[in-house]
């Protein structure tokens, strides 16, 4: 089609590896910039998109049949890469929310506009000349956003976001409350999703390691009382359901030690949205209300079930 050419032309000439001059490529350009085959680029937009409505789009608008398990794809081939060259810039929600969400950066949407204009050499020409300071700006806006949080005694930097906010949260105020002398043994990152694994702790526990897409938000390990705490951090989805609670218990049926499931919301009105379908004998702790926790029934608190 000859949108899609028009688009892989559009990413040869701003410089875009080979790689990501793929009709994949063009398509999420497309859909990001909200370009149907019988539209000109004039009409191109920067609103806000999840992967979901991306792959709505394409095949609606482009004879594509994109499945809802293309998404990682979708990050790995393209929009890592628009990402780190500042043609896009994402919305710092977690990666597994339905609300993380990717837009054209407000300095490249004129220059999509121009596509096939008259204005269109001059318009690249002014754009080549800061690209390089782009890139560089976008990088520093993304370095001096992120989170500062120690971690076993080890300074890290959290990606932005509510759900970096609230794992930062269970490491310095959950866990020397109610998980004391405890080792993070696992924490993800909205962009960096094993910023830590400690993949020998975790073997000699009995964890089943190529399933670390299952591992809860934060895994801490406690070896006074041999004690695992597994935490979900919930902003918008993920709480210790019923099926996520046999999900993990599954995912450790050859792990031993005592096993605490703990759902952490940043307020009271997260929790109150999630607390009817959280599993029973479970513990809830809240942000916001850090030297407190609930319980969800049963006859122990805080220990292992």
């Amino acid at each position: 089609m000859a949108k899609i050419e028009e688009a892989r032309g559009f990413l040869k000439d701003v410089g875009m590896p080979k790689a990501q001059q793929s009709n994949l490529c063009c398509l999420i350009l497309l859909a990001l910039a909200g370009i149907k085959p019988e539209m000109t680029w004039e009409a191109a937009t920067n609103e806000w998109t999840g992967i979901h409505e991306m792959i709505y789009f394409m095949n609606s608008n482009y004879e594509t049949t994109y499945a809802e398990n293309s998404r990682e794809m979708f990050r790995k081939r393209a929009l890592h890469a628009f990402r780190a060259a500042a043609l896009i810039e994402d919305n710092g929600e977690a990666t597994n929310s339905k609300n993380y969400k990717y837009r054209i950066t407000e300095e490249t949407l004129p220059l999509i506009r121009a596509i096939n204009s008259d204005m269109w050499e001059k318009s690249l020409e002014m754009f080549l000349t800061y690209y390089t300071k782009l890139i560089e700006l976008y990088a520093s806006k993304k370095e001096m956003t992120k989170l500062p949080v120690k971690i076993n005694g080890h300074d890290f930097k959290f990606s932005p976001g509510k759900h970096n906010e609230l794992q930062k949260a269970i490491i310095e105020e959950f866990a020397p409350r109610f998980a004391p002398y405890s080792e993070c043994l696992y924490v993800g990152d909205t962009i960096k999703k094993d910023l830590v694994k400690n993949v020998e702790k975790l073997k000699e526990l009995g964890f089943e390691i190529t399933l670390h897409d299952k591992m809860p938000d934060v895994v801490l390990y406690r070896e006074d009382k041999n004690w695992i705490y597994f935490v979900e951090s919930v902003t918008s989805v993920g709480p210790m359901d019923p099926k996520r609670i046999m999900e993990i218990t599954e995912m450790t049926k050859d792990v031993s030690a005592g096993k605490i499931f703990v759902t952490a919301f940043l307020d009271f009105k997260t929790y109150k949205k999630f607390s009817e379908t959280l599993a029973w004998e479970t513990e809830i702790w809240i942000a916001e209300m850090p030297d407190h926790m609930i319980h969800m029934d049963g006859d122990k608190f805080l220990e292992p079930r």
